[in-house]
């Protein structure tokens, strides 16, 4: 996949194929890149907030002091500023018009540690093995056609030794809040991610890698909506 690369950081989202045990609409690249060029201008109004608390856990945990990180999905920038300034960062995001609302960001908040944003694919990146101390990938793994594929490439460009740390929304098992889930599964495409995303995605890849294995799991604010996940490579 061709890049285009941006005069800062590069990162890469997917789109994600939504449970087929009803009818859903399904997402591929494509329609990430139209959701997130419509959802750019208005992105940080609506989630930022919410959203916040997952930001500042990814940040906290994938801060490397002197070490280089790749910040997956970086979308606007939001959890940029967030990072200790010593931890050197590289964005990349499958959406350049988020890209450029990031690269406006890193001008404004003077983020020096910054080294680079750009348009890239998450299963595909564009990065040697082994290369970062930490990655991280906040809200991405819903916006992905292949969660396990996009899984094996944080793997792949980590050091041993190094995290892969993950927030996401985990889908609910039952009650209303799986029936809301399953409703909105049909506009996938058109929202942009997948609002099913059960932990067995995740947790079953753990369990069949032998590269990984899971450090913590816990649940987020607010409301325990969403889930971070840090991942050892091994």
């Amino acid at each position: 996949m061709q890049e285009e690369v941006f005069s800062g950081p590069m990162l890469a989202s997917d789109a994600a194929s939504a449970p087929e045990a009803h009818e859903v609409s399904i997402l591929d690249n494509k329609h990430v890149k139209s959701s997130y060029a419509r959802w750019a201008p208005v992105y940080d109004f609506v989630f930022a907030l919410v959203m916040r608390p997952g930001r500042k856990a990814v940040a906290a945990a994938g801060a490397r002091p002197g070490g280089r990180v790749l910040d997956v999905g970086v979308g606007t920038g939001l959890e940029l500023p967030m990072f200790d300034r010593r931890t050197k960062l590289i964005g990349i995001d499958l959406s350049e018009p988020m890209l450029r609302r990031a690269q406006r960001r890193v001008g404004a908040k003077a983020l020096s540690n910054v080294e680079g944003l750009a348009a890239m694919d998450a299963t595909r990146l564009a990065f040697p093995d082994s290369h970062f101390d930490a990655v991280v990938a906040p809200y991405v793994l819903t916006v992905v056609p292949e969660p396990e594929a996009s899984l094996d490439e944080l793997v792949r460009v980590a050091k041993p030794g190094g995290q892969i740390i993950l927030v996401n929304h985990v889908g609910a098992a039952s009650g209303p809040m799986a029936w809301i889930e399953s409703m909105l599964a049909r506009c996938s495409a058109e929202l942009g991610w997948r609002p099913e995303f059960p932990w067995s995605i995740l947790g079953d890849w753990i369990d069949s890698n032998p590269q990984v294995r899971l450090l913590e799991r816990r649940r987020l604010a607010p409301f325990g909506l969403f889930t971070l996940a840090r991942i050892e490579k091994l």
